[in-house]
C-alpha cells in the first residue's frame, strides 16, 4: 500500500474516504468516559467495592484494546501498590472471596472466560466486568458481579476509553488510585478537537504523528512503564488500522534487542549526516524512533537523559506540559493521539475507509 499524504490536508476527500465514520467514532472517547461514570454511579460501584483491602487485584484482558488497557492500569499502580496486581487472560483458579477481579472482553460468547468468571463468582470474588450485555460471559456474573455494558457503541477497536475508565473507577473505588474523571473526559474531548480532520497537519498532532510514521517502521521505546503500556496500545492500533508493524518496548528492554539497538545507534551517529532521508534504502528512512514519556519521576528523567544522549535525533513524545494533567489523563490522551494517528495512516494508505479514492486530482 502506498500512503497518500495529500489526503490528510484535504478534508473533503478525507471525509469521503472515511466511509465507516471511524474518525467520528474514535473522537467519542470523552463521551465513553462520561457514560461509564454515569453507569457506575447508577450501579453503586463504590458500594459494591467497599470490601476493604483485597488480597489481590486481578486484571483480565483477552486481546486487543482490553489487554492494553489492563497493562496500563497495572503500570499506573506501579510496584508501590499495597495490593498485588495480577495480569491474566482468564481468571486464575486460585481466586476467591478475598480477591477483586476486573475483566473485559468484546466476545459475548467467550466460553473460556465465562467459565473462569463463573468459578470466581462461585468462590465469592468481587467481580467487575465490561462486556456486551448478552451471552455466556455476562450470564456468568449475573447477580454475582457488576456488569458495566458499553453504552456508547463504537466497535471493539475503539472501545479503549470505556475499558480504561471502568478500570480506573474500580481502582478509585478500592482506594488504590486517585483520578479526576471530569478532567479525563474533558482532555479527551480537547484532544479529539485538536485532531479534527478539518485541522491541517501542521497544527493537528495526530496528523503530524501519522506523517512522521508513514512508510516507516515505528520504534516506540518508552521511558517509563506507563508510557510502555501506551506504546503497546499504539502498536496494536497501528497494526489494526494501518497494517503497520511497530516495535514497542520500554527503553531498558530495548537495550536487549542487540542487533536492532546497535543498528539504530549507528544510524543516529555522525556517519549518517549525509544520508538522503528520501532514499528508501537508507536505514534512517526505514525506521522512526519515538521515545514515549508519561511519568515524570526520577527514573523516567534518568532514562530520558540516557536515551537522548545515545539517540540525539529521536523524537521525544511527552505531552505532560501540553495538557498539564495527572498520569492517568496523560496516558489516555497520548493513547487517543496514537489511535487517531493510526486511523489517519489507515485512511491514507487505504487499509481502512472507502475504495477508489486515489483518483488523480485534476489540475
Amino acid at each position: 500500500m502506498v500512503f497518500d499524504d495529500s489526503l490528510l490536508d484535504d478534508p473533503a476527500r478525507l471525509a469521503d474516504a472515511d466511509t465507516s465514520g471511524v474518525l467520528r467514532a474514535t473522537a467519542m472517547a470523552g463521551a465513553q468516559v462520561r457514560s461509564v461514570i454515569e453507569r457506575t454511579a447508577e450501579l453503586d460501584l463504590d458500594g459494591k467495592l467497599d470490601v476493604g483491602r483485597p488480597r489481590a487485584l486481578v486484571l483480565v484482558g483477552r486481546s486487543g484494546v482490553g489487554k492494553a488497557a489492563m497493562r496500563m492500569l497495572a503500570s499506573l499502580l506501579g510496584p508501590s501498590c499495597p495490593v498485588p496486581v495480577v495480569l491474566a487472560e482468564v481468571v486464575p483458579s486460585w481466586v476467591g472471596a478475598l480477591d477483586v477481579v476486573y475483566a473485559h472482553t468484546d466476545d459475548p460468547g467467550d466460553d473460556e472466560l465465562a467459565e473462569s468468571l463463573a468459578l470466581a463468582a462461585r468462590y465469592g470474588a468481587t467481580i467487575v466486568l465490561t462486556s456486551p450485555e448478552e451471552g455466556p460471559v455476562a450470564a456468568s456474573v449475573a447477580g454475582k458481579g457488576t456488569l458495566v455494558a458499553p453504552r456508547v457503541v463504537v466497535g471493539p477497536d475503539r472501545i479503549f476509553a470505556t475499558v480504561y475508565t471502568a478500570g480506573l473507577r474500580t481502582l478509585a473505588a478500592l482506594g488504590l488510585l486517585a483520578v479526576d474523571f471530569d478532567a479525563l473526559a474533558d482532555e479527551l474531548d480537547v484532544e479529539a478537537e485538536r485532531d479534527h480532520l478539518h485541522h491541517e497537519s501542521f497544527v493537528n498532532p495526530a496528523k503530524t504523528l501519522a506523517l512522521a510514521l508513514a512508510e516507516r517502521t515505528p520504534l516506540l521505546w518508552a521511558l517509563d512503564p506507563v508510557a510502555a503500556a501506551v506504546g503497546d496500545h499504539a502498536a496494536y492500533l497501528l497494526a489494526a488500522e494501518a497494517a503497520v508493524v511497530a516495535d514497542a518496548a520500554e527503553y531498558r528492554h530495548a537495550l536487549a534487542r542487540g542487533a536492532l539497538y546497535r543498528d539504530v545507534v549507528g544510524s543516529s551517529g555522525g556517519n549518517d549526516i549525509f544520508a538522503d532521508p528520501d532514499d528508501p534504502d537508507a536505514t534512517m528512512s526505514r525506521r522512526k524512533l519515538l521515545l514515549l514519556s508519561v511519568r515524570q519521576d526520577g527514573a523516567a528523567a534518568a532514562a530520558r537523559r540516557a536515551a537522548t544522549e545515545v539517540f540525539s535525533p529521536a523524537d521525544v513524545v511527552d505531552i505532560t506540559d501540553e495538557i498539564g494533567a495527572a498520569e492517568p489523563v496523560v496516558a489516555a490522551v497520548l493513547g487517543l493521539r496514537f489511535e487517531l494517528a493510526a486511523v489517519y495512516l489507515g485512511l491514507g494508505a487505504g487499509s481502512i475507509g472507502g475504495a477508489n479514492r486515489f483518483t488523480p486530482v485534476q489540475s
